[in-house]
């Protein structure tokens, strides 16, 4: 019996062999020595390599957890294919030596054809903004949010979009802030705990915690990872002065792209010492000022001058960086780009942490009281609230 089973195992290498050497499947399916020559049905046919046809089976992939069983590193011989075909829409492989049969759609396949990373429905085109956004602003009651996931997928693609949302009707709790927050993300803590209150302090440890203007910035770029979305819940304003400043880091940078781009590519690449040093806690961490995403877009920005270490680039370098970083942050502060506004008690403003470049106004500390509760989620949970409201899971 060993010896037919040898026979056999031979016979059918050496069939695979001519297939090969022949590149002929069936169905138009053409054999090469390391993958597939697939028609795709449309006139078009692709190449997809034996690992990834085998590693991306259906098969492959746990169909409660949806995560990947199959173990390509447990495979002892490389996989090749022994018979493959087009038939109902799906590509037939039969894998030679396990004889485990794949079955694999062909718009699945169509969708990897061309080597390009898969879409994501969450990558929604950024829409910059300017300083008379405030009316414009996308705004939505904490009841609707809280009666309707509809809602939640609505506001979610502003942010998306805008990086910015305004919340009205929030009850003047402190579980009114995390409920809200949680409809898109965790709460995830920073240094200052998993909430902070922006109000007048004895003994403060950051600007926001006195009645001083506060220099437009984006939040703790002094952690290595910086908070990606921030929350406002304004629960008293009734100061003199301390309105709020916005303004669309994206729209500003990409206006810098076009006017100094030189001094843009210096602040995509150069690294900008950040700190944050007080009794119990001493955080550092370096960022650039302009980020990008992996298709060259600009995706935001990163800006503190309250946060800024002193840089620490050989002074030559700084000949050049200096220069530019100040352009960059005049043109910040330009009318153009800056919307003011009052938030009022009971508004929450939303607002992407690693875009929205946000500060405020000088206020009189004894004129009234001005209390706003702030916490933080991370920037891809709320790409992945998207994906699961849009309904654009690829288990789908």
């Amino acid at each position: 019996m060993l010896v037919v089973a040898q026979m056999a195992a031979a016979f059918a290498n050496l069939i695979w062999k001519v297939k090969t050497m022949l590149g002929t499947g069936d169905a138009g399916v053409l054999l090469q020595e390391n993958g597939l020559d697939v028609p795709l049905g449309d006139g078009r046919t692709a190449y997809f390599n034996y690992y990834w046809l085998r590693d991306n089976c259906p098969t492959s992939f746990d169909a409660e957890t949806r995560e990947r069983a199959f173990d390509i590193f447990a495979e002892a011989e490389a996989p090749r294919a022994e018979t493959a075909a087009i038939a109902g829409g799906h590509l037939e492989i039969t894998w030679a030596g396990s004889g485990h049969v794949t079955r694999m759609p062909l718009e699945f396949l169509n969708d990897y054809a061309a080597g390009e990373k898969r879409a994501d429905p969450a990558n929604l085109a950024r829409r910059p903004w300017y300083g008379d956004h405030y009316a414009k602003i996308a705004r939505f009651s904490h009841a609707e949010l809280i009666a309707d996931k509809a809602h939640v997928r609505d506001w979610v693609q502003a942010m998306l979009i805008d990086g910015v949302a305004l919340l009205t009707g929030l009850p003047d709790t402190d579980d009114a802030l995390l409920e809200t927050a949680g409809l898109i993300g965790h709460v995830r803590p920073s240094y200052f705990g998993l909430t902070f209150e922006v109000k007048t302090h004895i003994k403060p440890t950051n600007l926001a915690f006195t009645s001083k203007a506060l220099p437009l910035h984006t939040d703790l770029p002094d952690e290595d990872l910086a908070p990606g979305v921030q929350f406002l819940h304004c629960r008293a304003n009734s100061v003199e002065g301390g309105n709020s400043l916005f303004v669309d880091g994206l729209a500003v940078a990409e206006d810098f792209r076009k006017a100094y781009p030189e001094d843009f590519e210096l602040l995509v690449s150069v690294d900008v010492p950040y700190y944050c040093e007080h009794d119990s806690f001493d955080m550092r961490s370096r960022q650039h000022v302009i980020e990008l995403d992996e298709y060259g877009n600009v995706s935001g920005v990163t800006i503190s001058q309250h946060h800024a270490d002193i840089f620490d680039m050989p002074q030559q370098d700084l000949d050049r960086f200096y220069p530019a970083f100040c352009r960059f942050g005049q043109m910040m502060r330009n009318e153009k780009y800056l919307m003011r506004f009052r938030l009022n008690a009971g508004e929450c403003i939303v607002f992407d942490n690693h875009r929205i470049v946000h500060g405020r106004a000088a206020y009189t500390a004894t004129s009234g009281d001005r209390h706003l509760r702030g916490c933080y989620t991370d920037r891809g949970e709320l790409r992945s609230t998207y994906r699961v409201l849009a309904g654009e899971g690829r288990f789908k």
